[in-house]
């Protein structure tokens, strides 16, 4: 047999190896069992890929983002086997690896019960012991449509090989513009066929190295994400790489459900989403009113000190304006259909700068005046797919704390620097401190996006410095720019670790071009000014959302509904609580006393399940001296504090935006 030589890269260490022709990457990583796949040559293959003479390989650990991958995406499949197992009938769809996770779809006569699932999850188990080897095996079209001659979904992904990533959400797991590949899973001791699957690969080396999974839900969903096709049942799952981090994501996932917004907005009077006006538009009750008002107070008071210019705009306008922008032949699908009348097409408003546009053509502009801060809570409406709309995270129709910088280019750079600065200043304001930031740039093989490469080149250079001073993670998104230009996104995570898409920051060379926009240069010439865009919340609903599952309802004095509940001993209290109360509310502060007939163990037990800052409990000794006494969120008490000094504690942590 001849030598094989290969490098083996660990991070930045670099080893020779000669192995014999046949030698696998197996054998290569033999007895590291974290070790499921290799990447040769930067692609990922199993783990029986035999090595070629000059291979650069890196072991994959089931740890590492690709590891998950595979573990999940293995896992699927011992999924998909054991729902045809139990349901002869059902037909293949589509089962990529997810955050967190997997799922499947298949055509069923009836939906999946939580039955099923018991009963499916069941024969994962026994299919997972039985160790069944994943085999890969190369195909052409003709071949796989023989051999799946029964799985409908199957034959059309084949059909669609070369732009399947495009075709379907998850179909880039099946198929692709390469070679097709079927998976066979094949009994551990006897070789024989126990189910196969289009896919891509990689997957572990057998079911038996699954070491942690569970099925969490079924729900509907469509055939490739459209509505015109047929509703599928979809099986979500999860997988570790161990039993403990199975069971420390399943004791997240219920705090997460604890913290639900739309729970926690209907226990706490803030918001609902009734069935009469439609999914993802939502109306305000008084309390969520307050804590809405209190954000956008405070953004509107930072902004007017940082030099913004409040502007408004309308709803609705011309189909044109949205032509001329770009949005239209770009953003399409994400906008209401129009509507026709006066003999033209009107178009509810997706975005507010095209609006901004026009108001900074709306006269001459000179150099002195930039840059020119626009800013607006500017409501919009997006045609979201029923399946993504989710409370106030995905909605229909939001408000966006929307604000447009024009500069020179000259300005750009320092723009951008303060620009960022200001966002993650605000908001750590609101409780957030755990960022990093993302850097979405265009994908030079898409036709999507719009102009010259030179001026993508500028604008992506002038946000990754502005980034880089920031001294945070900076993590690459390829291809996830907007059509007309490069962002900065900024991710913040959350009390559980969550991360959550914040704010964004855009440069746009594109329309200000598209819309003639110009000033006049120092030496009178006339120059396009660059655009920036620039969201703080992304949207107010979103971000009161993030704020309250992030608090989980107990929210800062400051943004607090109710920052305060007076709670009688007995009815001859009353009064004086009144009158507190009234002299708390002279100074801004928003007091309820509870003066119901309920006795005060059940008014703090409500008080405690309105997460209200502060219980302000008085008896015949507070009113003998002239005091009040403080019960706190975590049951501890503060008692017999002079009035006046109770109303400055509570005007402090307004004035601080403390927690209490």
């Amino acid at each position: 047999m001849s030598d094989v030589r290969v490098t083996v890269q660990r991070d930045s260490e670099r080893e020779e190896r000669v192995v014999t022709t046949g030698t696998t990457a197996a054998a290569l990583f033999d007895g590291e069992r974290s070790v499921v796949a290799a990447r040769v040559a930067g692609q990922l293959k199993d783990l029986s890929y035999e090595l070629a003479d000059g291979d650069e390989v890196e072991p994959v650990e089931i740890t590492s983002e690709d590891g998950l991958n595979i573990l999940r995406h293995s896992t699927a499949h011992v999924m998909a086997q054991a729902v045809q197992e139990l349901f002869p009938e059902a037909k293949l769809g589509i089962g990529p690896p997810i955050k967190d996770g997997f799922y499947y779809d298949f055509d069923v006569e009836k939906p999946f019960t939580p039955e099923d699932l018991k009963r499916i999850e069941k024969k994962m188990q026994e299919i997972q012991k039985r160790g069944q080897r994943f085999s890969r095996r190369v195909t052409n079209d003709e071949d796989a449509r023989a051999e799946l001659a029964d799985e409908p979904y199957k034959l059309e992904l084949i059909g669609l090989k070369g732009s399947a990533a495009e075709a379907a959400e998850g179909a880039s797991a099946e198929v692709g513009a390469g070679e097709l590949t079927i998976y066979d899973n094949l009994d551990a001791k006897t070789g024989e066929l126990c189910w196969k699957d289009l896919c891509r690969g990689p997957h572990l080396p057998s079911t038996r190295v699954i070491p942690a999974f569970k099925l969490m839900r079924s729900a509907a969903a469509y055939w490739r994400g459209s509505e015109k096709n047929k509703q599928l049942q979809r099986i979500y799952g999860t997988a570790w790489p161990t039993k403990d981090q199975l069971k420390a994501y399943l004791d997240f996932l219920v705090e997460a459900e604890k913290r639900d917004h739309r729970k926690l907005g209907a226990e706490l009077d803030l918001f609902s989403i009734p069935e009469e006006l439609g999914s993802g538009l939502a109306v305000f009750h008084p309390k969520g009113g307050i804590v809405r008002r209190e954000m956008e107070t405070y953004s509107r008071r930072r902004h007017e000190v940082a030099g913004y210019e409040f502007v408004n705009t309308p709803h609705i306008s011309k189909e044109q304006l949205f032509e001329t922008s770009g949005h239209l032949p770009n953003y399409a699908d994400a906008m209401f259909p129009p509507l026709e009348f006066d003999g033209q097409n009107y178009r509810l408003k997706a975005m507010n700068c095209p609006m901004h546009n026009l108001i900074f053509r709306a006269r001459g502009r000179s150099y002195r005046e930039l840059p020119l801060r626009m800013f607006e809570f500017g409501t919009v409406y997006r045609y979201e797919k029923s399946g993504v709309v989710h409370g106030l995270t995905r909605a229909r129709g939001f408000t966006q704390d929307d604000s447009h910088i024009y500069c020179t280019k000259e300005q750009m750079a320092d723009e951008l620097d303060s620009l960022l600065t200001f966002v993650l200043d605000l908001l750590r304001d609101y409780g957030l401190n755990d960022f990093e930031l993302e850097l979405s740039t265009r994908d030079p093989e898409s036709d999507k996006f719009i102009g010259e490469d030179a001026e993508w080149e500028e604008a992506t250079d002038a946000l990754r410095q502005a980034a880089e001073k920031q001294g945070l993670p900076l993590v690459p998104d390829p291809g996830g720019a907007a059509y007309y230009g490069p962002k900065i996104s900024v991710q913040a995570k959350d009390a559980i670790g969550r991360s959550w898409q914040m704010s964004t920051i855009q440069v746009d060379f594109q329309q200000p071009k598209r819309f003639g926009l110009e000033y006049t240069a120092a030496d009178g010439s006339k120059q396009q000014p660059v655009m920036i865009h620039r969201a703080l919340f992304g949207s107010i609903e979103r971000f009161f959302a993030v704020l309250l599952e992030h608090y989980a309802g107990a929210f800062p004095v400051w943004l607090a509904p109710v920052q305060a509940t007076g709670i009688p001993i007995g009815d001859a209290h009353v009064p004086y609580l009144e009158e507190f109360a009234a002299e708390a509310r002279e100074k801004g502060l928003r007091i309820e006393v509870d003066s119901s007939a309920d006795r005060m163990q059940k008014k703090i037990r409500n008080a405690q399940k309105s997460k209200v800052p502060y219980m302000i409990i008085v008896g015949d000794e507070d009113m003998a001296n002239g005091s009040v006494s403080f019960r706190y969120r975590d049951g501890s008490q503060k008692n017999g504090i002079p009035r006046e000094q109770a109303i400055a504690e509570m005007l402090d942590a307004v004035e601080r935006r403390a927690q209490v």
